[in-house]
């Protein structure tokens, strides 16, 4: 079972890949606004391969976090996880 989910993940890195990431991080600024930018961008295309939507999603898991999610239930707001976790809402 783990390993169908890093099928996704590799999935979400190619399309990631195909929006030309060398292109997009050169006006980051920085290395690290360079890297934080292909951390959010996999997150997005992750969420998208798990049919959600990217910016409900991230203002989920935002608001969880800034409001106190502990750190020990943190896989629970990976894209796969919380698709599994909010699949009546996503039916609707």
């Amino acid at each position: 079972m783990a390993a169908s989910r890093w099928t996704p993940i590799a999935s979400s890195e190619q399309s990631v890949r195909s929006h030309s990431i060398a292109k997009n991080s050169l006006f980051a600024g920085h290395d690290q606004g360079a890297v934080n930018w292909a951390c959010l961008a996999s997150l997005v295309e992750t969420a998208k391969l798990h049919g959600v939507d990217p910016q409900g999603y991230l203002a989920d898991i935002l608001s969880k976090l800034v409001n106190g999610w502990p750190m020990a239930k943190i896989d629970d707001l990976l894209p796969w996880a919380w698709a599994e976790q909010n699949a009546a809402h996503l039916a609707a």
